[in-house]
């Protein structure tokens, strides 16, 4: 019965990834601790697969198009890895009510970032004739990788909705080559983030396996079938379901448990 309930929750989440981009995976540790029964320890670590997996597809498109700043993301990821492994040690020592209380606050962010106009650009790392100021860009990278790891580590999420916000509106990243940059970043700190989750924990591997293959079927057919698809309207109204399922956890921690 697990297996089947994780295999339909993969695909909802496939096609809203494919619909969306990385902002579906935000679902992943709800749906497993609630949908699938797993406790969220262990749902942690089977979301950042999901989310590294569905990231590294995600990513071969915008490499292919040389729409990658690579030494930005080397930047975030050698800021984000190692705070991913100390977001991963401070979950293993939080009670399961304060982790999901500090997902659902990370949900309403996340929510909130889906409905915010992004039509501001910074200029931190601008390029001028053909080059970056690595001085104004490098501080504010490594400030944003930093918070991003965290977050990964702790809570299981990529954190597309804040690096992506921080290349463009922060540090100047055009929005198709944030993307692709994100996705690198959000790649790497998802490994680590599994790598250190693993430790001590028990992981149902036949489940995980059912799940990602499920989210990246429904990934591609979503991509496939969805070029017709108000992408705008989509994003908005994900946004209000990922704010009713963060009150649903929060009801649930707080009042329930």
């Amino acid at each position: 019965m697990a297996l089947a309930i994780g295999l339909a929750l993969g695909a909802l989440i496939g096609v809203l990834l494919g619909l969306l981009g990385g902002g579906g995976s935000i679902l992943a540790v709800p749906a497993l601790v609630y949908g699938v029964g797993l406790g969220i320890e262990e749902a942690i670590p089977i979301s950042l697969v999901v989310v590294a997996t569905a990231s590294a597809v995600g990513a071969l498109p915008k490499i292919r198009a040389r729409q990658v700043r690579w030494r930005m993301a080397g930047i975030f990821a050698a800021a984000g890895i190692p705070a991913t492994i100390l977001g991963s040690a401070i979950s293993r020592h939080l009670p399961d009510s304060a982790l999901l209380i500090g997902f659902a606050v990370v949900m309403v962010v996340a929510g909130v970032r889906m409905l915010v106009d992004q039509g501001n650009t910074g200029t931190a790392c601008e390029v001028r004739a053909g080059q970056v100021n690595w001085r104004r860009c490098a501080p504010r990278s490594i400030g944003a990788g930093l918070v991003v790891g965290v977050l990964t580590g702790l809570f299981g999420v990529g954190g597309g909705f804040l690096i992506i916000p921080a290349l463009v509106v922060v540090l100047g990243v055009e929005m198709s080559t944030a993307i692709g940059t994100s996705l690198l970043v959000i790649v790497a700190n998802s490994l680590a983030g599994i790598f250190s989750h693993l430790h001590g924990v028990s992981v149902d591997w036949s489940l995980t396996a059912a799940f990602v293959a499920a989210a990246m079927a429904g990934s591609l057919v979503a991509g496939y079938f969805g070029t017709k698809v108000d992408t705008d309207r989509l994003q908005r109204w994900f946004a209000y379901l990922v704010f009713v399922v963060a009150a649903f956890v929060l009801v649930d921690t707080i009042f329930l448990r």
